[in-house]
């Protein structure tokens, strides 16, 4: 139900193709993923999903097979999904050129411990002009700003911050300063809840459990039904 030359036009595959330089050598499995995507999305017939802004197309993949499905079957099998977005949709990497990605080193973790945080706000892309406290520095494309806009509870306190930051008056290091401490608070009571679940593997090993079972009861009422539309119910 999906084409080789579908896959390749998904904007999200492509830019990922591209960030990656794989050219024509690409991995089977990094072309279908927006197909597993699908199944995992579709499996539980969800109709809101949680995603980033980059992940769009992967929604709109889902549905077009959900509909091409339901054409088949002639009855809805599938549901369509809707996303939601946060308030801030999307947010560069450290580096400020790529979205984040483990295997390229330029993320912040919700278990990166309070160094990792620090190293990371440190390497912030920022504005490569402003080489002076007393420069004027520029907003747009700093990431430090983009991350405090996400994340700083205080928007009156960062509009100011910006304005002093522009007009000359505030360096980088304040900045990030600023930043660092205001992710350390956010991510200090995630990555403590974290440790508490993976200190007791027991539990953890039960959790999985009792929610892979959950799962599967769920999704194979799914996929039964899917199975009756190909005539393979009978395997």
């Amino acid at each position: 139900m999906v084409s080789i030359a579908r896959l390749e036009r998904n904007p999200t595959v492509k830019n990922e193709i591209q960030s990656k330089s794989f050219g024509r050598s690409i991995p089977a499995g990094f072309l279908t993923y927006p197909i597993s995507q699908a199944a995992d999305i579709t499996a539980f017939k969800a109709t809101i999903v949680p995603v980033g802004e980059d992940q769009l197309p992967m929604l709109e993949q889902t549905n077009e097979i959900v509909r091409k499905l339901n054409t088949i079957a002639q009855e809805e099998i599938l549901v369509e999904c809707k996303p939601l977005l946060s308030r801030v949709p999307r947010l560069p990497s450290v580096d400020g050129k790529n979205k984040m990605s483990k295997s390229m080193g330029n993320t912040i973790m919700l278990s990166s411990s309070k160094k990792d945080i620090s190293t990371a706000v440190k390497a912030m892309f920022t504005d490569p002009n402003h080489l002076k406290i007393e420069d004027p520095g520029r907003v747009k494309g700093n990431v430090v700003f983009t991350y405090l806009d996400a994340f700083h509870p205080d928007s009156t306190y960062i509009a100011e911050l910006k304005e002093n930051y522009q007009a000359g008056g505030v360096g980088d290091g304040t900045t990030k300063k600023i930043l660092e401490a205001c992710l350390q608070e956010i991510l200090e009571p995630i990555r403590q809840r974290r440790e508490n679940y993976i200190s007791d593997k027991a539990q953890l090993v039960n959790i999985l459990k009792v929610g892979t079972e959950k799962s599967q009861d769920e999704t194979n009422q799914v996929l039964s039904s899917v199975k009756r539309v190909f005539g393979l119910d009978l395997f």
